[in-house]
């Protein structure tokens, strides 16, 4: 992510940092799974949040 806010455009939001450890982390607290879980499915399914959210759902609704 960009230092600088007045660089964000909606690219931003749409894809998660695998590379910072807070948003990772961040992520896994919101969705209610743990970071290597979230790191787990971000290397099956890509960095796109609504992806990943149907993903962390579809891993709640197995267990």
């Amino acid at each position: 992510m960009d230092d600088n806010n007045k660089n964000r455009d909606y690219l931003d939001r749409d894809r998660l940092l695998v590379d910072e450890y807070d948003e990772v982390e961040h992520f896994a607290r919101e969705n209610g799974v743990s970071p290597s879980q979230v790191r787990k499915l971000i290397k099956k399914n890509g960095n796109d949040r609504k992806t990943l959210i149907q993903a962390v759902r579809a891993l709640r609704d197995r267990k």
